[in-house]
């Protein structure tokens, strides 16, 4: 099955225009097997006769499943790990002396995809069960796709999810065996809600969130887009929260809303008046040099 130019330029902008997520031309490999599945179970014979059954919208549900196979769910549980040992050694302890009036903390899993990071984040309060005891943890997590969302709500994993990320000794604890594999314990699931929702959109709670988790999400984003996300997280943000990225991605040119956290590399905050400060002190500087 080959994918003409053509096809792949309309493919691509369908993704944009439902989801913001490009597909970019180094990425458009993964057409022909992201969409093979959907091909033999429609019976469609060509990527070339989708696009036509497309354009002329002889099937009204079919873009749906075309952009929800294009989407990439890729995650694992504590992915990259780094970060949810930040989480839990700089983050939490601060936020448990923040919040230690009211007792509630709330965190956003944005591009959650099937979920496993929002649990991970639920396993580290669990594993800690002593130390939050009398407190509300609240974590939501989003996605753009509705499939993805639903697989979250149950929580069942296979057995090849579950040992990505989890040692045997987690799996045992948090999770029971069920028909299709592995399922999180209620009390895993309890602090844990789903919900579809584009990070583009309005924030679904906004200035309430003490962490906001957007990994590995805005580098499939153009600038204006990326821009226009920014904005969405930062006004998701409690006056003193933060916001983490993927590894490869950056507030720096982004936004001039947020400033990485100068005492936990890997997170950032919203920018201050003390900052702006001193970002027009620098201006000055440079212009006076000039």
């Amino acid at each position: 099955m080959q994918v003409s130019d053509s096809s792949s330029r309309i493919l691509a902008g369908l993704l944009e225009a439902r989801t913001g997520q490009q597909l970019t031309m180094n990425r458009r490999w993964r057409i022909e097997t992201a969409l093979a599945s959907l091909l033999r179970d429609r019976g469609i014979p060509t990527l070339d006769e989708l696009i036509t059954i497309l354009v002329m919208g002889k099937e009204p549900g079919l873009s749906n499943q075309v952009v929800e196979a294009l989407l990439n769910n890729e995650t694992y549980f504590f992915r990259d790990r780094t970060p949810f040992d930040l989480l839990s050694r700089h983050a939490l302890p601060l936020l448990a002396k923040r919040r230690e009036t009211t007792k509630r903390i709330k965190i956003w899993s944005a591009g959650c995809s099937t979920g496993q990071e929002a649990y991970s984040i639920a396993m580290l309060f669990a594993e800690a069960a002593a130390d939050w005891r009398g407190w509300t943890i609240d974590i939501l997590g989003t996605d753009v796709s509705s499939c993805v969302i639903e697989r979250a709500r149950n929580g069942s994993y296979t057995q090849f999810e579950v040992q990505r990320g989890l040692a045997i000794g987690q799996t045992i604890k948090w999770f029971e065996e069920a028909d299709d594999g592995w399922r999180a314990v209620e009390a895993l699931r309890r602090p844990v809600r789903f919900q579809v929702h584009n990070v583009l959109e309005q924030p679904p709670h906004p200035g309430q969130f003490d962490i906001v988790l957007c990994r590995n999400v805005l580098l499939y984003l153009n600038a204006d887009k990326r821009g226009m996300a920014f904005e969405r997280l930062s006004s998701a943000l409690a006056p003193d929260g933060w916001l983490m990225l993927g590894a490869g991605e950056t507030v720096i040119g982004q936004t001039s809303k947020l400033t990485a956290d100068k005492n936990a590399r890997g997170l950032y905050r919203l920018v201050g008046d003390d900052d702006q400060a001193e970002r027009r002190a620098g201006t000055e500087r440079r212009t006076a040099r000039g």
